[in-house]
């Protein structure tokens, strides 16, 4: 019988016979349990498990593209036109006005010690010494910085284009913006009373009376006002704020009107003109100019743009009491030179001078000193400014009591910061300790400039202002400057 019929038979017999097993595989194939990783049900529960995470990965790359698409588009659509590539920032709301990137740093001179003497080169062929005069303010002197010639020339065009009275006084539109604030009795009381104790001293009302009216009253002239006005009854020299209330505004005008007042009790007794700087101007003063941008390490720019130079003199009893030549500037103040810019209307300015270079002219015979009464003082307070009937700030009868005094010498220039830096290359807060005057002139005459530069501590306010200049023509430019400095607005240069 052969192997085939064998297997016929067998095929034959199982439907009736006893279960016969399968056929052994060949025995070149591994065995399939049920555990083992070939199991059909395995298989099937892995396959499944790969579709869904391929499934999510493409899910997931549709998802990253579309979002892409849709920033790309937000970053097209703001994007300035001309094809120019900008670097990725975060989005932001877009802002109401242009913003400028802080591109430009504001040098500062290192005053190292209280005299301290560093070389500096301001024209060819000559090094001047430039020495510390305080730390607080940081304030410099540089004897010989203009020759005999140039002074001579500077005080000729003074008097060619004519000098008028500095006099200090009540700016236009103050009177209506008090009585748009509508601002109570016991409201103006609060203002003055810098202490919060509920009683006015002496020094806060003349503070207030002084930065008004521009007269300068002596605790003396105050009590006398007191008694002629029957406001301050207990004679204490204090006022409460019912006894404020009899103090009105329209009786201490009438009363100083009644009086008079005297040349030598003006804040400020002296004539002064200012002397345009830029194209056409003297070569002489454009050459000033110049050795001011070296002398200050600033851009040529915000030099350029500043105000032109002040020419002042002082007769025989002339003199200046003490004052900042900025004013602090918050939020809702804005700076006189780039009130343009704002994009704001505020009642409030005030003049922003970063920095003073002051000019002798000539050497003076007696008295004239530039005051610095509380020049590396070891605190500020203006409280203490009057102390027992004596005022640091009075420079008639005070001066001496000044920490510092620098005396004119003809040609010597002085420069101080009237901001302290912000830590980031720009303008900070106001420094306190840059209180100065002018000495009352106690013989000969005395004649000084002054060069400002400006500089609003708002950036993004001072770059705009710039960039609006800039786009003016040459001569527009020119001729906006001058009027702005010198007609426009005369009060810009009223207070200081």
């Amino acid at each position: 019988m052969t192997d085939n019929q064998e297997n016929t038979d067998a095929e034959d017999a199982s439907p009736t016979g006893s279960p016969t097993p399968p056929p052994r595989p060949p025995s070149d194939r591994l065995p399939c349990h049920k555990s083992s990783v070939c199991s059909r049900s395995y298989f099937v529960v892995v396959m499944v498990f790969f579709h869904v995470y391929i499934i999510n990965v493409i899910a997931l790359l549709f998802y990253v593209h579309y979002s892409s698409g849709q920033e790309d588009a937000s970053r097209s659509s703001d994007a300035p036109s001309g094809g120019q590539h900008q670097r990725s920032e975060p989005r932001r709301p877009p802002p109401s006005k242009p913003d400028f990137i802080r591109d430009v740093s504001l040098t500062r001179v290192e005053g190292i010690r209280v005299g301290h003497v560093q070389q500096v080169a301001l024209v060819p062929g000559k090094v001047h010494e430039m020495r510390t005069l305080s730390l607080k303010p940081l304030l410099f002197e540089i004897p010989g910085f203009l020759s005999e010639d140039e002074c001579r020339v500077v005080m000729q065009l003074a008097q060619l284009k004519g000098l008028m009275e500095s006099q200090l006084m009540v700016q236009e539109g103050q009177e209506e913006l008090a009585k748009e604030l509508d601002l109570s009795p016991e409201e103006i009381f609060n203002l003055l009373d810098i202490n919060q104790d509920g009683q006015l001293q002496l020094h806060e009302v003349l503070t207030h009376s002084r930065v008004r009216d521009g007269i300068w009253l002596t605790p003396e002239n105050l009590r006398e006002i007191y008694d002629g006005l029957k406001a301050d009854k207990d004679g204490d020299g204090l006022l409460s704020l019912q006894e404020f209330r009899l103090l009105s505004s329209d009786a201490f005008q009438r009363f100083l009107l009644q009086r008079g007042v005297k040349r030598s009790q003006l804040v400020r007794n002296s004539r002064h003109t200012w002397l345009y700087q830029g194209k056409g101007a003297h070569q002489v003063l454009q050459k000033i100019k110049e050795r001011v941008t070296r002398l200050t390490r600033l851009p040529s720019a915000l030099v350029d743009l500043s105000e032109p130079l002040q020419v002042v003199r002082y007769e025989e009893g002339g003199h200046y009491h003490a004052h900042h030549d900025s004013g602090p500037v918050y939020p809702e103040t804005a700076c006189t030179h780039t009130r343009l810019a704002a994009n704001t209307s505020t009642p409030f300015e005030t003049s922003c001078r970063y920095i003073t270079v002051l000019f002798y002219l000539n050497s003076v015979d007696g008295g004239g000193e530039t005051a610095f009464p509380v020049a590396d003082n070891r605190t500020y307070d203006e409280v203490s400014l009057i102390q027992n009937d004596v005022d640091l700030m009075d420079t008639r009868r005070n001066c001496d009591k000044s920490n510092l005094r620098v005396k004119p010498t003809k040609g010597m220039a002085v420069f101080w910061y009237n901001y302290l830096s912000d830590g980031r290359g720009w303008v900070g807060e106001q420094d306190e300790y840059a209180l100065h005057g002018g000495c009352v002139v106690t013989s000969g005459t005395k004649w000084v400039a002054n060069k400002w530069i400006n500089v609003d501590p708002d950036y993004q306010r001072q770059a705009r202002y710039q960039q609006l200049v800039s786009h003016l023509p040459d001569d527009e430019n020119d001729d906006d400057l001058t009027l702005n400095a010198d007609i426009q607005n005369p009060s810009i240069h009223q207070d200081l």
